[in-house]
């Protein structure tokens, strides 16, 4: 089993910038392709970013692909969202989870998942 933990998220302008981080626990961390994803009030959960378990591969939604840069640290069990050029659009809460198998932008393919970190954007 997997605990994650997400942290980071604040109140920002639009045109700024946050770093959202994800610790994870378990010493199998490094096995794991990644997600992030937002979940704004009345709307479904949308997908933000994916990585796989090296690093060296990532996926991005088209609405924040050239903003946002997903990263992690399997020596510190820890997966990063930095967020750049933030806009009001961007308001929502961000979980971070764990990808089981299928695509990277379904929710349905992902198993463990935080508790969320707010991120609000004002214009």
């Amino acid at each position: 089993q997997v605990q994650l933990v997400e942290s980071g998220g604040g109140l920002v302008q639009a045109g700024g910038s946050l770093r959202l981080s994800c610790a994870a626990s378990g010493r199998s961390f490094g096995n794991y392709n990644m997600g992030w994803f937002r979940q704004a009030p009345g709307k479904e959960r949308e997908f933000v970013a994916g990585i796989r378990w090296s690093g060296g591969v990532t996926y991005y939604a088209d609405s924040v692909k050239g903003r946002f840069t997903v990263s992690r640290d399997n020596a510190k069990n820890t997966v990063y969202l930095q967020m750049n050029s933030l806009k009001p659009e961007d308001t929502a809460a961000y979980y971070c989870t764990t990808h089981h198998s299928g695509s990277y932008c379904r929710a349905t393919s992902y198993d463990y998942w935080g508790q969320g970190t707010q991120v609000t954007v004002s214009s």
